[in-house]
């Protein structure tokens, strides 16, 4: 019995250990990662935290948690991608649900975690590879002529088409371009709001009804649950009756006893006492023998 019990215990520990193991993988997952936008030609916009005007790379997390770049590994070179490795355990390198990060490529390690041993003047391919350095995350092709202070990036966060940017984006999304809300569309469909009204109306009584039947289901099934029980307490109760009535005793023996009970409250006896007490009389009379009976009055 206890060794079952251990084995139990070993099951219900291992079970924790792998979904724990499993959530974190889940929340370091690198794929959520994608390059963004690329400024080659840095000549007189953003400035690093030395002050200068380096090529930077943008890092984007399009995941919804958070996940850690370190460990993974940007490069120039297709021959060589782990020219730059990420260093671990700063909690720079950690990129919040969609954010973005960038790094420097100035070529100067040696300043920091975000800035690159390599820059980007000549370069014509960025790749970001895994922790391993076998599998690519993402990677870039920059087959197209770099302009002085215009980047290169994505057209949107879900979109695989780059375009020369009109102006940098470092830290945001590439396309800020005004977009047709929702609420405009509905506008436009429906401008007097007679939509809008049957709509909210409709929402509002079936919302309702959806309540009166949940109330009313719930309430049927509560109420059933009710009576079913107090009949199983009644048919209990008949039945701890029926036994007491029939008990050890006959009809004939319960009559017998409830006869001679009425007959003992009544003061009848169907037995009378053989002794028989005679009473001496002080005085002995009796109408036969009285003279008032035998003498008749005188005739007139």
């Amino acid at each position: 019995m206890q060794e079952t019990r251990k084995n139990k215990i070993g099951w219900y520990l291992l079970t924790a250990l792998l979904f724990m193991s499993s959530v974190s993988v889940w929340s370091q997952n690198a794929s959520d990662l994608e390059i963004n936008e690329v400024l080659v030609l840095n000549d007189s916009l953003n400035v690093d935290d030395y002050g200068q005007h380096s090529s930077w790379i943008e890092i984007f997390n399009k995941g919804y948690n958070t996940v850690d770049i370190g460990g993974c590994y940007l490069s120039d070179e297709q021959s060589n991608p782990t020219k730059y490795w990420i260093p671990t355990g700063d909690p720079s390198t950690k990129i919040p649900p969609r954010c973005y990060l960038i790094f420097w490529a100035d070529g100067h390690a040696s300043r920091g975690i975000s800035h690159l041993n390599f820059n980007l003047r000549d370069a014509t391919y960025v790749s970001l590879y895994e922790s391993s350095g076998n599998a690519v995350i993402d990677q870039l092709v920059i087959d197209t002529p770099q302009v002085a202070n215009r980047s290169f990036g994505r057209i949107n966060e879900s979109s695989d088409e780059w375009i020369i940017l009109e102006k940098i984006t470092p830290g945001s999304t590439n396309d800020h371009s005004r977009k047709i809300s929702a609420g405009d569309k509905f506008v436009e469909v429906d401008p007097t709001g007679v939509g809008m009204t049957v709509v909210a109306m409709m929402v509002v009584f079936s919302s309702l009804a959806l309540l009166y039947l949940i109330f009313k289901t719930t309430g049927n099934y509560f109420m059933g649950r009710a009576r079913k029980a107090k009949k199983a307490a009644l048919d209990q109760d008949r039945s701890v009756q029926g036994k007491t009535d029939q008990g050890d005793l006959s009809g004939e023996v319960s009559a017998a006893i409830a006869m001679a009970l009425h007959l003992y409250q009544s003061e009848l006896h169907d037995e009378e006492n053989t002794v028989l007490t005679i009473k001496k009389v002080s005085r002995t009379y009796s109408p036969w023998s009285s003279k008032i009976h035998t003498l008749r009055k005188n005739p007139r």
